[in-house]
């Protein structure tokens, strides 16, 4: 949980937060806007940040030390968890794991997206009903579609957009409900 989002949650402004946790406001507001990063604070300032908010130091510090790998890469892993685990193991794996809401709160639009296309894809090529909690998801949309790598060079190479129309017209469904444009998800290697 970001320091923003408990805010949110708390529905408690910086203002608010500086004065309960005795931290002076332009430190607070620094911290709150990235212009001072949370994990280089002291101790003690990020206990008395974490007192304030109701939360515990490691649930304030986590989104700090998360690092997030390309689109591309987390495609692959993926990709290679489905074939690992099976397809119903991978959804019933995917919806325990709550993933999707935690990349979708992340702001990690793309990647979670793309996981619910994977359960959405999965679910129907296994006549698995399609799980209800992410119904709001599936009305997002990812503002320009994001084409495989592969497919971007193609088109480059080529100096034309023949790959990428041709791409968009075969991609899987599920994928390109959310603007992804995705063809082969089982042939990885």
């Amino acid at each position: 949980m970001t320091i923003q989002d408990a805010l949110q949650e708390k529905n408690m402004s910086i203002y608010r937060l500086a004065k309960t946790s005795q931290i002076p406001y332009a430190t607070v507001n620094d911290i709150c806007n990235g212009k001072a990063r949370l994990e280089k604070c002291s101790a003690e300032t990020i206990y008395r940040l974490a007192h304030a908010l109701n939360v515990s130091m490691e649930e304030l510090l986590a989104p700090c030390f998360i690092k997030r790998s390309s689109f591309e890469n987390f495609k692959s892993t993926v990709c290679h968890r489905v074939k690992e685990l099976g397809d119903i193991n991978f959804i019933i794996d995917t919806l325990e794991s709550q993933d999707i809401r935690t990349y979708y709160n992340r702001k990690w639009y793309p990647e979670s997206l793309y996981l619910l296309a994977m359960l959405d894809y999965l679910s129907r090529e296994n006549d698995v009903p399609l799980c209800d909690d992410y119904d709001d998801l599936r009305r997002c949309k990812l503002e320009k579609p994001v084409y495989p790598a592969g497919i971007r060079a193609l088109s480059a190479a080529a100096q034309n957009d023949a790959a990428i129309k041709e791409a968009a017209k075969t991609a899987i469904p599920e994928f390109m409900r959310f603007n992804i444009v995705e063809n082969e998800v089982r042939n990885v290697i």
